[in-house]
């Protein structure tokens, strides 16, 4: 095949989404990210931690805007972000010291162990590589960053997608639990 007709689309765009798909996206987002916030900020940063990571923003997207996605099922959500983390974990104590070889192997690795554990979730790939290159608040906590944020924070996100995504009639998450 040549590689000009690999370019021409083979699906037609999807439809736009109505405002009322929009309003309850926007809401679980602003509910979600907000709790996190508001919880790492009250019960957290008080003791040298977080419950805030910016691949959250990303999980967002998928649980409020994409629910029917397979990448944001509370499957992926939870062990997408716990297996990236506990890879990115292991990659920086390895490797820190090459700063870019830790991350290459972080990102890499994450989505070979979400791959191989059914647990894709993009932002886990972010995940990963905060836990290289966030700075020594993230590296002082170890192996602790797999639970405090990163898990804690994916439990947030996702009880709130239960809870908002269900609340109007034409929504309904999660596809499925496995």
């Amino acid at each position: 095949m040549k590689p000009a007709a690999k370019l021409k689309p083979v699906a037609q765009s999807p439809p736009r989404v109505g405002l009322p798909e929009i309003f309850w996206s926007w809401l679980g987002a602003a509910i979600g990210i907000g709790l996190c916030a508001w919880l790492s900020s009250q019960f957290f940063e008080p003791r040298d931690l977080s419950l805030f990571i910016g691949s959250f923003g990303a999980s967002a997207v998928l649980v409020y805007a994409a629910i029917k996605s397979p990448l944001a099922q509370p499957r992926n959500l939870i062990g997408g972000h716990i297996v990236s983390a506990f890879v990115g974990v292991a990659a920086w104590q390895l490797l820190g010291g090459t700063t870019w070889l830790a991350a290459a192997a972080a990102v890499s690795l994450a989505i070979v162990a979400m791959l191989a554990t059914g647990t894709v979730h993009p932002p886990g790939g972010a995940t990963a590589l905060i836990a290289v290159i966030g700075g020594q608040q993230v590296h002082n906590l170890g192996w602790l960053y797999p639970f405090i944020p990163v898990g804690a924070g994916a439990l947030v996100l996702l009880a709130v997608a239960l809870a908002v995504n269900n609340i109007p009639a034409g929504r309904s998450f999660p596809e499925y639990w496995r």
